[in-house]
C-alpha cells in the first residue's frame, strides 16, 4: 500500500456512514458543499425546512473528543453551514440553530454539525431534540467557548 493509501485509510473509517458519504462520490447523498476538508448534505430526518449536516472528510470523533486545536474546524463547519443556507435562499441567519448532539446522545460517532433553519419552524419533537441548554445538544458557539476555555470538552 502506498503512503498516500495508508494515510487515507487512517483518516477514514470504512464502517462510518459519514466517512463513506464524505469521501466516496458514489454515495446516495447529494453533496450541497464539498471542499478539501468538509462536506454538507441534507439530513435524512429533517427537523426543519432546511436541515443540513456538515461533516469533516477525515474521521473525527464526537464533540467530547475535541480540544482547543479543533476550534478552527468547528468555526469552519459553521461557516459552511451558513454558506449553504444562503445558497438555499435562507436570508434570516438569526432564525437558525447550529449545534451538536452531546454524548451519549449521538446516533453516529463522527462529528457532525446540525444546521437548522428557520429555527422558529421546528416542530414539537425537533424543539426537544435540538433544544438549547439541554443535556443532549450543544450549540456551536457553546462548544467553541468550551474548547477555548479548556484543553478538552470533557
Amino acid at each position: 500500500m502506498s503512503a498516500e493509501g495508508e494515510e487515507q485509510s487512517a483518516a477514514h473509517d470504512s464502517k462510518c456512514i459519514f466517512c463513506r458519504i464524505a469521501n466516496y462520490p458514489d454515495s446516495d447523498a447529494e453533496l450541497l458543499h464539498s471542499d478539501d476538508s468538509l462536506v454538507c448534505f441534507k439530513d435524512i430526518r429533517p427537523g426543519a425546512p432546511h436541515h443540513y449536516l456538515v461533516v469533516p472528510k477525515t474521521h473525527v470523533g464526537n464533540c467530547k473528543t475535541l480540544s482547543k486545536d479543533h476550534v478552527q474546524l468547528v468555526t469552519n463547519m459553521v461557516e459552511v453551514g451558513k454558506s449553504v443556507l444562503q445558497k438555499n435562499n435562507v436570508t434570516d441567519l438569526e432564525d437558525t440553530r447550529f449545534g451538536f448532539h452531546w454524548p451519549p446522545f449521538c446516533s453516529i460517532g463522527h462529528l457532525h454539525l446540525h444546521v437548522l433553519a428557520p429555527a422558529s419552524q421546528l416542530g414539537f419533537l425537533s424543539r426537544m431534540i435540538y433544544r438549547i441548554n439541554s443535556y443532549w445538544f450543544i450549540t456551536a458557539d457553546q462548544l467553541i467557548e468550551r474548547l477555548q476555555a479548556n484543553t478538552d470538552a470533557k
